[in-house]
């Protein structure tokens, strides 16, 4: 985890997106999902790259498609630059460990929000309306606390620079259809209450994560990326307490450190210094070593 990709160009691949963080390029069957370093924050991209983000991302990804494949399937194929076509194979020193193999989807045009904690922009609805994405919630919740049942709270998929938009669960319906948008809301709650269930035998509460989905064949499908440190937030277990905000082994930290700068979170993103992109990179790191090699 050593080399830092802050954007790929890989000649004879035809790259038909370049997301926030991943380059994406089209293999004729599959698409070929590169995670680069970068780091957006608050819709913008950084220009300061996280030396091993992306590794970390597609092993934790990998790692969780596996273990939640019984509840719904996914576009993961492979993560072995062996098993790619031959043109991708060019680039496996580069591809190793920081790119997937999938199926073609056609993504929802929603994203799939869980919240199992009164945190961050719904901590701030709450104070303010008592309710978060339109659902009204019991009074006196503090920060940081326990959700008597996990939240489903879906937002539309934004283009870079914008923002997400959340939308109540009817606003989803309307997109996708009430039949389609049931069962992507049970799925997510099971993939959540999988991953909480997991992380907890390690030490590790899970806060809130974003997932998305996708038709392949008309069967719905994880796609993009999942239970990670930039979908996700992450707390230690044995220090997590009610009523404060909890230290946390994802993009919170960055979020932290900008909302203290004179910055109106509009592109361009300010540099971050070396201790910072280090400490963010070191918490990346951890979460994978605890979740995935521990």
């Amino acid at each position: 985890m050593d080399r830092t990709v802050h954007q790929t160009d890989l000649a004879g691949l035809e790259l038909v997106s370049r997301g926030k963080v991943r380059d994406i390029y089209d293999l004729d069957e599959h698409l070929l999902i590169v995670t680069t370093d970068r780091l957006s924050a608050f819709d913008v991209i950084l220009p300061t790259p996280i030396p091993g983000k992306g590794e970390v991302l597609t092993r934790l990804s990998a790692h969780w498609f596996g273990r939640t494949a019984d509840i719904v399937p996914n576009h993961l194929v492979s993560t072995d630059p062996a098993d790619y076509p031959a043109p991708a194979r060019r680039y496996a020193d580069l591809l190793a460990g920081r790119s997937m193999l999938v199926r073609k989807a056609r993504p929802l045009p929603v994203e799939c929000i869980v919240r199992g904690y009164l945190s961050g922009s719904a901590c701030k609805e709450y104070q303010r309306d008592g309710a978060v994405c339109g659902i009204a919630l019991a009074d006196g919740l503090r920060e940081s606390e326990k959700f008597p049942e996990p939240l489903f709270t879906p937002s539309t998929k934004a283009e870079i620079g914008d923002h997400d938009e959340n939308i109540p669960f009817e606003r989803m319906e309307q997109l996708v259809g009430s039949d389609l948008a049931a069962r992507v809301r049970e799925l997510s709650l099971a993939v959540y209450q999988r991953g909480l269930e997991e992380a907890a035998r390690k030490g590790i509460l899970i806060a809130d994560t974003k997932m998305e989905f996708g038709l392949v064949d008309g069967e719905v499908v994880l796609i993009d990326e999942l239970l990670t440190p930039d979908s996700s937030r992450f707390w230690r277990a044995d220090a997590y307490r009610v009523g404060v905000p909890q230290e946390s082994l994802d993009k919170q930290y960055i979020r932290d450190y900008l909302s203290g700068l004179d910055w109106d979170k509009k592109a361009p993103g300010p540099d971050l210094p070396p201790e910072v992109a280090v400490e963010t990179s070191r918490r990346y790191r951890e979460i994978l070593q605890i979740l995935v090699d521990g």
